[in-house]
């Protein structure tokens, strides 16, 4: 892709993230869950579209299976992420660690 594509990627990227985040006044976590759900909603019907017309693919994403321990482990490591991620962030913008605040 020649740099022009890329400038043109950058600013629709641009423009969607700014009409989502600006206009209709929704945070960044919005954003990430919206973009999330479109691309499960697309691999599930690319999925069954590929089953209807019997195409076979390496990966199905509509067989994906996963046991409730390795989901509920999924599920707290992300927590611990995120509440760490909110506690490094709330002491930075606090000001108490002015060089946490300045990476």
């Amino acid at each position: 892709m020649g740099e022009m594509g890329k400038a043109i990627g950058l600013l629709i990227s641009g423009t969607l993230v700014y009409h989502h985040c600006a206009n209709r006044n929704a945070t960044l976590l919005s954003l990430f869950s919206d973009v999330l759900l479109v691309l499960l909603s697309s691999l599930a019907i690319l999925g069954l579209l590929f089953r209807q017309l019997n195409v076979s693919v390496p990966v199905d994403p509509l067989e994906w299976q996963i046991s409730q321990d390795t989901a509920s482990n999924i599920v707290a490591r992300l927590a611990n992420t995120v509440g760490a991620a909110e506690s490094v962030l709330r002491v930075a913008a606090t000001g108490h660690d002015k060089r946490l605040f300045v990476k």
